[in-house]
């Protein structure tokens, strides 16, 4: 039986679930604290809803390349080949998920802008705080769409930033 794949897949379960509630609830409530004061899901903003489903759908879909490099990291402190301390998992890991929420925002806004600009005269927020569910549907197929295209490279960029240990070239 393989002891430490079978930890390493018990801390990747939890932390991936700690990872995500945390980060969504975070996401969910800024995202309702600055842009959507006065609309809440018990009023049955159908525009909302749909919106909201697609920044954590977008959210997720980031955190979930930027999971398999902390567990590099936990993988590496656990081989004993590099000292690699506990401390030293949670910069990195902090690390990898602060790059991730940066690239989030930075995408929603981006979002926001390209959509704008698209729309000239329509207010997408007053749209979605007006049950228009027209304009949260495109706000969120762009916001997914702009998610897809970048996700990879966001993970390259982060898988990147593991500190893998040299190895020679014998070429």
């Amino acid at each position: 039986m393989q002891n430490k794949l079978i930890l390493l897949a018990c801390i990747e379960i939890v932390l991936s679930l700690t990872v995500s509630v945390l980060i969504l609830f975070i996401s969910f409530s800024v995202l309702q604290k600055l842009f959507f004061k006065k609309v809440t899901l018990k009023e049955h903003n159908m525009a909302f809803s749909i919106f909201v489903g697609g920044v954590i759908v977008s959210i997720g879909m980031l955190i979930s390349e930027i999971i398999p490099s902390i567990t590099a990291i936990i993988r590496l402190s656990m081989s004993g080949h590099q000292e690699i301390t506990m401390g030293t998992v949670i910069q990195y890991s902090s690390l990898y998920l602060g790059i991730g929420f940066l690239f989030s925002i930075l995408i929603n806004g981006a979002v926001f802008v390209l959509f704008s600009m698209l729309t000239k005269g329509i207010n997408e927020f007053k749209d979605i705080q007006n049950n228009n569910s027209a304009t949260a549907i495109v706000v969120t197929a762009i916001l997914i769409a702009i998610t897809l295209i970048t996700k990879d490279s966001i993970s390259l960029l982060i898988s990147a930033l593991v500190p893998y240990p040299e190895v020679t070239n014998f070429l």
